[in-house]
């Protein structure tokens, strides 16, 4: 388990993480997610032990992260900027990763010259964005990580593969029990493959939870008659005599509540996982504004 408790880190005036507490369990996919400045890549240099905290604690498994070698050896990290020495190459990267980390695995290592196709002796500086970040998890992967940290993972990848990383990662997670942590704006990708989801805003968790328990508490509601009192509304629009409703609660509780007032048509449907980050941001002023042009 990862655990950033009551975690504060200020740079000068700036409070970029503000009392922070975030818990990922072991052996899960965990998706975090936030508005531009949130503090998102921060709280995982905390987690890889490149940033000390001003206050709190951070933790793997009980056990503290920063400033201990033991602890990083068991921590794979792919950053939203990728950095390479100047003119290494692959394989001289592959010596150095082993290098760091106990269980490289080298015959894995040549496996997976078959899904990324990637040249051995050019050096890494004249790939692509996208061979880049290939590199990244070619590496990465072999590392065998108890626990792979991965900010914004799959941009700059084509759909293909990103299906293929996505798919390399769920495939270690059902093995080896690997515990991933995913920082990305893309919520359509992270809702297929997260199982719990935490979403900061301004360096505090707004949410976190399950995914199931998350769409599972939040409903879209669309009616045509009165809306019965005493529910909790998140957000509210309409179309005609047809109105879309945002509610707290879950889709039998709703859909009882809405059937007892004989609308004359009513439907409840579960919410994806972008549209409860919007609405839930909603509530703290990030919400999308109608701006007349």
């Amino acid at each position: 388990m990862l655990e950033l408790k009551n975690v504060t880190k200020t740079f000068g005036a700036f409070r970029a993480l503000d009392d922070l507490t975030m818990t990922v369990p072991r052996g899960t996919v965990y998706g975090l997610v936030g508005p531009n400045g949130a503090g998102k890549s921060t709280a995982i240099r905390h987690l890889t032990g490149v940033y000390r905290p001003d206050s709190g604690s951070i933790t793997m498994e009980g056990v503290p992260i920063y400033e201990n070698p033991a602890a990083k050896a068991r921590i794979g990290y792919i950053p939203d900027e990728i950095f390479y020495f100047p003119s290494a190459t692959l394989e001289d990267m592959r010596r150095y990763y082993a290098g760091l980390y106990p269980k490289f695995d080298q015959a894995l290592f040549e496996r997976l010259y078959r899904v990324f196709d990637l040249p051995k002796k050019s050096p890494i500086r004249r790939f692509s964005k996208g061979m880049q970040k290939q590199a990244a998890f070619h590496l990465a992967i072999c590392c065998r990580p108890d626990v792979l940290i991965l900010d914004e993972p799959v941009d700059g990848l084509d759909p293909v593969m990103r299906r293929q990383v996505m798919s390399l990662i769920l495939s270690d997670v059902a093995e080896y029990g690997t515990t991933v942590l995913i920082s990305s704006h893309n919520l359509r990708e992270l809702e297929d493959v997260c199982d719990h989801v935490g979403i900061m805003d301004h360096g505090r968790m707004l949410l976190e939870r399950s995914l199931a328990d998350m769409q599972g508490s939040t409903v879209k509601l669309q009616l045509v008659g009165e809306l019965p009192g005493g529910l909790d509304i998140l957000h509210e629009s309409s179309s005609g005599r047809l109105r879309t409703y945002i509610l707290r609660g879950t889709a039998q509780e709703i859909t009882e509540r809405i059937a007892a007032s004989n609308p004359a048509y009513f439907d409840v449907l579960p919410l994806s996982l972008e549209e409860i980050f919007i609405y839930e941001l909603g509530g703290v002023n990030y919400e999308v504004k109608n701006i007349i042009l």
